[in-house]
């Protein structure tokens, strides 16, 4: 099965980089994509690095335009499509959300971002509500799959969560770049590794969609990549440019590499209650 990841530059006209998404949405499932995952907050540049309440203008009831954009197109290509936005549930409560759309345009639900960061020009407490819909997976036409957004994808406990719930991909749409108290350090080898370690630990496909380009003070820095469960990268996009980053997966590599390394059966919840604390004395 071919896994697409839509890793773009975003401008400041929302229907402009909504209608650059649907152009690589349609090259991807042409080139044979079964799944296709959007970046975080796709349709709009990253507004979080500055405090601006007229940003909540951005969020809109779901099913929005940017939703409602891709429905025809899965249901034409055959196509499941996961579609970050700016969702306002009611007034005054928004959240960073992912709509999974299957391959026949129908909506199979949503995650909303549970783990909201908050350092400089990533302002996301300001303008997003920590999710509330626990970590769901979605069975899809494909595959079973689970999203996290973004920091969400650093917490090892979400991927545990959704394997143990039968995810065989993760899905993380991102927008991940520059960090502008330590201007000379990339987190990028950082974000890869542990998102390639939550796909081993689990036995499990992970793909990771990041955004690219310079959006006022920062640089986002691309390199979204599909790896296996044994920590192999199958595909890896570069660090500027806007490109389908695509891979044929096999699924049934999760069941070989389960039966090599038991780590759900090894498992010991009894001993982690420490875990639900706060702070562990």
């Amino acid at each position: 099965m071919n896994v697409a990841l839509i890793q773009m530059s975003c401008g400041i006209d929302r229907r402009e980089n909504i209608q650059k998404a649907v152009k690589l949405v349609h090259e991807a499932a042409d080139n044979g994509a079964r799944m296709v995952c959007l970046q975080e907050l796709y349709a709009v540049r990253y507004f979080p690095q500055t405090v601006d309440q007229n940003h909540y203008d951005l969020a809109a009831p779901l099913p929005d335009e940017s939703v409602r954009t891709m429905q025809p197109i899965a249901s034409e290509k055959n196509v499941v499509i996961i579609v970050p936005v700016y969702e306002q549930a009611q007034p005054g409560i928004y959240f960073n959300t992912a709509v999974i759309i299957d391959a026949d345009g129908s909506i199979s639900g949503k995650f909303r971002k549970t783990h909201i960061p908050e350092s400089p020009q990533y302002l996301e407490k300001y303008y997003f509500t920590p999710g509330n819909l626990g970590y769901p997976v979605f069975k899809t036409r494909y595959a079973t799959i689970g999203v996290g957004i973004c920091w969400d994808e650093w917490f090892p406990e979400v991927a545990r969560i959704l394997g143990l719930k039968g995810a065989q991909i993760i899905f993380y749409p991102s927008a991940i770049g520059s960090e502008p108290d330590y201007p000379e350090y990339s987190s990028q080898g950082a974000w890869e590794t542990v998102i390639k370690s939550h796909g081993i630990v689990n036995g499990l496909f992970v793909a990771a969609v990041n955004r690219v380009g310079q959006e006022d003070g920062m640089t986002f820095y691309g390199g979204s990549f599909i790896s296996n469960p044994y920590g192999d990268v199958l595909a890896r996009g570069d660090n500027e440019s806007d490109q389908l980053v695509e891979a044929e997966i096999h699924l049934e590599q999760i069941q070989a590499f389960r039966n090599m390394f038991q780590f759900h059966r090894d498992r010991r919840p009894e001993t982690y209650r420490e875990l639900l604390k706060a702070v562990i004395d």
